[in-house]
């Protein structure tokens, strides 16, 4: 297999994303004993895959997921990857990075990051193919450049709600 084979996607790739972001969302429902709502876009070309606020509140975050599983090989190695195209990333305030380590076997998520998108953008670069790649190591006492964004497991719920009630938005 060549090195870039892993960017291709699977026949199944759309609906284990589509289940990722549907578990995010049951997550955090549940997580914040319904305190979060969340709306799911219809069409997301325009990298925004689920949209936070709190119930009684008018200010919302969107977020563009991604998810690796547990049975992928680079994970297995330790590493979370993740490419984002840049003709569909807009940075903006309101928008965070969701990147999200499920395990299959469990339903769960393991491990999550939650960056905001001018942060991402200003950590990454555009490559020959327009792509920006997130890479983190998946250890939670690695000390790489976006360990601050993680987000220990069971306190997915609890850091969208701290987002959302953040002066920067």
């Amino acid at each position: 297999m060549a090195s870039d084979d892993y960017l291709q996607k699977s026949p199944d790739s759309g609906r284990m994303g589509k289940a990722a972001e549907l578990l995010v969302a049951a997550t955090c429902i549940l997580q914040s004993r319904a305190k979060l709502n969340v709306s799911t876009s219809v069409i997301d070309d325009e990298g925004v895959d689920l949209v936070f606020h709190l119930r009684g509140h008018t200010v919302t975050l969107a977020v563009q997921v991604k998810a690796r599983m547990s049975d992928g090989l680079v994970v297995q190695r330790g590493r979370f990857q993740a490419i984002v195209r840049d003709s569909s990333f807009y940075p903006r305030g309101d928008l965070d990075m969701l990147f999200v380590f499920v395990d299959v076997a469990q339903g769960s998520i393991r491990q999550s990051w939650l960056v905001p998108s001018p942060v991402f953008a200003a950590n990454t670069t555009v490559n020959a193919r327009g792509r920006r790649v997130f890479s983190a190591a998946t250890s939670s006492s690695s000390g790489d450049k976006w360990s601050e964004f993680r987000v220990p497991e069971g306190q997915l719920a609890s850091t969208v709600v701290k987002r959302l009630q953040s002066s920067d938005m």
